[in-house]
Parts: C-alpha cells; sequence; structure tokens
C-alpha cells in the first residue's frame, strides 16, 4: 500500500505563507537548495515535526512534513504527495484508471523523481519516487 508521505501548500507570496505558517503553527521553514532536471532551485521545507537529523524522516509514527511552494500552473491548492515504488509505472496507472498527468516525471539530483497528477475528480496529487528506487 502506498502512503502518504508529504505535503505541498502552493502561495502567490512565499514570504508571506513562510511567516504565516511559522508564527501561526510554530513549522520550521527553510529553503533549501536542489539540483532539478540539470538546473538549481530552491525548494522551502516545512518542518512539521522532529525528523532524524541523517534520514530526515520524521521521529514520530504516521507524521509528515512539507513545503511551502510557488502557486503554479495546475498546482492551485494543497497537495498531499504519496511514495511509490515507480513513477513511470504510477503514471500509467492514474490515466488507465481515469485521472491524468498535470506534470510528468522530473528528478531532483540525488534524491528522487517526482510527477503531479489528477485523480478523475480533478484533484491534483503529487508523486514520489526515492532515488534508490531508480
Amino acid at each position: 500500500m502506498d502512503k502518504v508521505t508529504h505535503f505541498e501548500i502552493p502561495a502567490e507570496d512565499k514570504a508571506a505563507s513562510k511567516e504565516f505558517y511559522a508564527d501561526v503553527f510554530g513549522w520550521q521553514i527553510m529553503d533549501v537548495p536542489v539540483q532539478m532536471d540539470g538546473g538549481t532551485g530552491s525548494y522551502t521545507v516545512a518542518t512539521t515535526v522532529a525528523t532524524d537529523p541523517t534520514s530526515q524522516l520524521p521521529t514520530e509514527p504516521g507524521a509528515i512534513n512539507g513545503a511551502i511552494r510557488d502557486r503554479q500552473g495546475g498546482i492551485t491548492a494543497p497537495v498531499i504527495v504519496i511514495s511509490v515504488g515507480s513513477v513511470d509505472e504510477h503514471l500509467k496507472k492514474v490515466t488507465a484508471a481515469g485521472g491524468s498527468v498535470v506534470e510528468g516525471k522530473r528528478e531532483i539530483t540525488g534524491m528522487g523523481y517526482y510527477a503531479y497528477v489528477t485523480d478523475p475528480a480533478g484533484n491534483v496529487i503529487g508523486l514520489w519516487q526515492d532515488a534508490a528506487g531508480g
């Protein structure tokens, strides 16, 4: 069974959203550099629960962390992200089951692969595959 492991909150004004979530909920918000499809960018991590310093995974069972991202394209509302064994395989499963691909498979160098899809109701869902899953 694939599980929800992350969330993303899109924002037009990331600075205001970062301040809001830090002030209201006490989340730790941090921009981290990432290599994406050959280019360099940043990703705004929202830490909502303590994490293991080595794995960066939450230490509480069932807890997840997330991110604040730019609101753009088809990503206009909060997104749950589901970890899968293969993004490629799940893109096929999504379209076969009546969903659609919003943003195809992309690589975050050294970390893994992601894509955005919709379910038949139009809800955007993120797919994540750890780099070890190739």
